[in-house]
């Protein structure tokens, strides 16, 4: 394992860290599994924004004994109501559920607190008004319970006011292959080099986007000398040339891939071992030479939904039976999920949250008309 330094706290970070995106309705076993995996690889570092209350038992039991080898993290405006993640952007919810975390893992204290997912530039505003999230968080620091203050958003300008407000040790950003040419990324990694504020790299594989063919959007184009050329439609990435491109990047402190099973962690975090030419990203920059936003990565930030749809599960069926074709097995899941996209209001709700533009009405509405396609409503 390689080790990097989180920014300004000084901490020694593993390069390759442990998101729990993938584990969250894990049984006790698997999730144990998976974490012990990743401890015994030389990560030293776990990231779980989820606030769901069996998750956190779950994580507790898996890190018992294990707290003083491991940096985790907590987020401060992340929630669970009515059983959906609930974004909150009232202090005193938010502490409830910091301390309810605490509780839950057996701990007294968590290594980075980041304030939750924050996109738009009036929200941030919200956060550092006086009485704001930015204010209890360091109320929260200066009680011991937790040693330093993060920030975690999706929106580059966003989140690199943010930085450089002074508060922010560590930045969770989601840094991919997608975004490679994304505007404002640049000006981001810039900020954080000039604050020393520790970079960790979420969503390395775009939500496993890109170890698909890409099912719907029209081949890539960049301009060349003057003209348009067109690639070819875009295969899929190997996950050692995704971590490999992330890390590339001198200003990350950690990227944290989520892993669902031990083979994944040993492939994800076995990334030395890889190939040459899986590592070899240049070879794979052609094809994302220019900046499509509006890719669903399955983060559920869109919730909650008023009708209680898991947004992400239909989202992320539908893209396997785009890419895949229908078969009973994605057929039986999506009736499986109830409610579905066939109980969706049209409200707009889940499009107004989202941090990466996803038109998630009209999805909801391809998935209902495929579905039904394959199998009438019974």
């Amino acid at each position: 394992m390689e080790y990097r330094t989180l920014g300004r706290t000084g901490a020694r970070i593993s390069a390759i860290s442990l998101g729990t995106e993938y584990i969250q309705d894990a049984n006790q076993e698997r999730m144990s599994a998976v974490i012990d995996a990743a401890l015994e690889r030389g990560a030293n570092y776990l990231d779980a924004w989820y606030a769901e209350p069996t998750f956190r038992d779950r994580l507790g039991v898996a890190l018992r004994e294990r707290r003083e080898s491991i940096l985790i993290s907590g987020h401060l405006g992340a929630t669970h109501q009515n059983g959906q993640y609930v974004r909150t952007r009232d202090p005193d919810l938010a502490e409830k559920f910091v301390l309810d975390y605490l509780e839950r893992l057996q701990t007294d204290h968590v290594d980075v607190l980041f304030l939750h997912n924050c996109d738009e530039s009036e929200d941030l505003d919200a956060i550092l008004a006086p009485g704001g999230l930015a204010d209890r968080a360091l109320a929260i620091q200066r009680a011991g319970r937790t040693r330093w203050i993060g920030f975690s958003g999706h929106t580059p300008a966003t989140a690199q006011r943010a930085v450089e407000t002074g508060i922010v040790d560590v930045l969770m950003f989601p840094l991919n292959l997608t975004g490679h040419a994304a505007p404002g990324k640049a000006e981001l990694l810039a900020a954080c080099f000039r604050t020393n504020a520790g970079l960790v790299a979420m969503k390395p594989f775009a939500g496993g986007m890109l170890f698909q063919p890409e099912p719907t959007l029209q081949a890539n184009r960049f301009v060349s000398g003057g003209r348009e050329a067109t690639l070819h439609r875009r295969e899929p990435v190997a996950a050692a040339t995704c971590l490999a491109y992330v890390l590339a990047h001198d200003e990350v402190s950690t990227v944290v891939p989520g892993c669902a099973t031990v083979e994944e962690v040993a492939e994800d975090l076995g990334l030395w071992d890889a190939p040459a030419k899986e590592r070899d990203f240049s070879r794979v920059l052609a094809s994302f030479a220019t900046y499509e936003p509006g890719h669903c990565v399955y983060c559920n930030h869109c919730l909650p939904c008023p009708a209680g749809i898991d947004i992400a599960a239909v989202n992320r069926l539908l893209d396997r039976a785009l890419v895949h074709g229908m078969d009973d097995a994605l057929e039986e899941r999506y009736r499986s999920l109830q409610p579905n996209a066939d109980d969706c209001l049209a409200c707009g709700d889940c499009e107004e949250r989202c941090p990466f533009g996803v038109a998630a009405v009209e999805r909801m509405d391809r998935a209902r008309e495929l579905f039904a396609q394959a199998t009438p409503a019974r």
